[in-house]
């Protein structure tokens, strides 16, 4: 597969990577439905086998399973992948606000006061980017991953205010200096966010969706990040899978599945251009998801596209675009 430095990293990353969010199943909702662990496992090593080397998780994701999946499956060819992961969903029976402990009881069925502490939770309450909580979800990340060291941590989702606070980065640091994590960066959503990250100078990293429906990345984010080095990594690419020509204005999900709580018109709207997408990859002999892929890669901004991969059979198609 074609490698990419991924900005100031210095890291040789393919330029298309293996998005694990789906495969932390559908546990506790908030993915893309059901999954069979031993399909992906098979799905992840079936990516490293075809040359990828750069797969990227978070904590929160199936909260711990996708890190879990990953950890199994790549321990043994571990130096010989990147793996980047995120931490700021707070999914812990720690740091839990008051007002919120009679819900979280609810929904654990038992008093939260009996459970231990740092225990896993069926729910994401809140985000935390304190220092002791950083520290405290990447060691739970190290474990799981069964690794040493995290390549790239990136935060995830925090305000355009902690983004742009110098502070939030301490730890951060203190985390490299100690050989725990190599690199740090930021998850976003609005360009503004990623903007703001490339004004604090400090991560090394902005993760950010651009796809054929998304594409307000383009004017400022782009251009700035290519100024600084900051390295993009470009998520949702088939816009979580409406991109790829299979799914129509009526099609409908199983609970859990985040595309099951999009609004309809938005369904609509990005579905009708998949199937646009579709008639004009046939003419061009690929399949609809791998011109949208390759839509994503013809910017020169992007270092590395990450795509949600789950099956044998996703990988295969996902990872062709890139030849």
């Amino acid at each position: 597969m074609n490698r990419r430095i991924l900005g100031r990293t210095g890291l040789a990353v393919t330029e298309i990577g293996f998005g694990a969010w789906a495969i932390g199943g559908n546990r506790y909702g908030n993915s893309y439905g059901s999954t069979d662990d031993v399909e992906t496992k098979r799905a992840v090593r079936r990516a490293y086998e075809l040359g990828c080397n750069f797969f990227d998780t978070a904590d929160v994701y199936g909260h711990g399973h996708s890190e879990e999946i990953l950890g199994e499956a790549l321990q043994d060819v571990r130096d010989k992948v990147i793996i980047a992961t995120k931490v700021g969903g707070n999914f812990y029976n720690r740091d839990v606000h008051p007002l919120l402990k009679d819900r979280i009881s609810q929904a654990v069925g038992r008093p939260i006061d009996e459970l231990p502490a740092g225990a896993i939770l069926p729910v994401t309450h809140d985000t935390n980017f304190s220092p002791g909580y950083i520290r405290f979800a990447v060691a739970q990340s190290l474990q799981r991953l069964r690794t040493e060291y995290i390549d790239l941590l990136q935060l995830h989702n925090p305000t355009i205010a902690q983004i742009s606070d110098m502070s939030t980065y301490a730890v951060l640091e203190d985390l490299k200096r100690e050989g725990l994590i190599r690199f740090y960066g930021v998850s976003v959503h609005p360009p503004e966010e990623g903007i703001a990250a490339v004004n604090a100078t400090m991560p090394d990293t902005v993760q950010i969706v651009y796809n054929l429906a998304r594409r307000e990345a383009e004017d400022e984010f782009f251009p700035a990040a290519r100024a600084a080095q900051v390295g993009v990594i470009a998520r949702e690419p088939l816009a979580n899978g409406l991109l790829a020509g299979r799914h129509g204005p009526d099609s409908t999900w199983e609970k859990g599945d985040i595309r099951a709580r999009m609004p309809r018109p938005y369904v609509t709207q990005v579905t009708a251009l998949g199937l646009r997408v579709r008639e004009l990859a046939e003419k061009s002999g690929v399949t609809a998801a791998q011109l949208a892929l390759r839509f994503v890669l013809d910017n020169g901004a992007v270092s590395v596209v990450i795509v949600g991969m789950k099956t044998v059979e996703q990988v295969e198609e996902n990872l062709n675009a890139g030849t």
